[in-house]
């Protein structure tokens, strides 16, 4: 199916497993792509979040804000669009004609200068991006700056079954360099944990995250072009020689303590 309509696109990317996900237009999940199935990693991470209405997000490294779109339709909170790579403006469009312009605000942001005031957020989510910042043993204290106290942090990332010193001989042939800020759930949780500043209430490993990956890439390979058809050809065959089923998503939520992060007095 090489130019499939947007029925039949939808149809291909519905999942029982993902009901909320399942009810957005496939050709426009398609189209404002980044990287895999956002809301799929965005229904996958709202289960381990308590979103209520009213509440205030940010969507760091959004994206082309689509994330944010789904969590502001589908939970009724205020979402903050951060992102360093699309302008503020063409995410404002996206973002007024999926109805939800007075609930979803696009700003440019680097993910180390944060223009916001501290304590304003109950609830930080990192979709596909916080890998390429959140691994300094340092940014945490920086990011939970500007949680409320009790508020919380949720990213979903590409991550690893478990962590290698070296790529297995049978993936070198697709391997990055920047892969090397994959990990797995067990090293999130000590990442997160040793610093005292968070309690982790989750760290998991996504189910069924590797077939999911490539289905998502088999989807939509005849559908893109440029450098996102390079990347979604190369992804199939990185993920069908995987056969450890090695690569796949980590799921971590963590609950911002009390305390002073300056004195370390990190406490409840």
């Amino acid at each position: 199916m090489s130019n499939p309509t947007n029925e039949e696109l939808t149809a291909r990317l519905h999942k029982p497993r993902f009901p909320r996900a399942s009810g957005y237009d496939g050709r426009w999940i398609v189209d404002n792509l980044m990287g895999p199935h956002v809301l799929w990693l965005a229904e996958h991470l709202s289960l381990a979040l308590d979103l209520k209405p009213g509440m205030r997000v940010l969507d760091l490294g959004c994206g082309k804000a689509i994330s944010s779109v789904f969590f502001a339709k589908e939970f009724g909170v205020h979402v903050t669009a951060a992102d360093l790579w699309i302008k503020p403006d063409e995410n404002a469009r996206r973002i007024e004609a999926a109805g939800v312009a007075d609930r979803v605000f696009p700003v440019l942001a680097e993910a180390h200068a944060l223009p916001f005031a501290h304590g304003v957020f109950d609830a930080i989510v990192s979709l596909d991006a916080y890998q390429y910042f959140g691994t300094d043993d340092l940014y945490l204290g920086y990011i939970t700056k500007f949680l409320k106290p009790g508020g919380h942090l949720g990213i979903i990332a590409p991550g690893l079954a478990r962590e290698i010193d070296a790529p297995p001989d049978h993936l070198k042939p697709w391997w990055e360099w920047d892969f090397c800020c994959f990990h797995s759930p067990q090293w999130w949780r000590r990442h997160w944990a040793k610093t005292r500043l968070v309690e982790v209430e989750t760290a998991d490993w996504m189910e069924d995250g590797h077939a999911l990956w490539l289905e998502w890439e088999t989807i939509v390979a005849p559908l893109v072009t440029g450098f996102h058809a390079k990347a979604s050809a190369d992804g199939i065959e990185m993920l069908k020689a995987d056969r450890d089923k090695l690569f796949g998503f980590t799921r971590a939520v963590a609950r911002r303590r009390g305390g002073d992060w300056f004195s370390g007095n990190a406490h409840e």
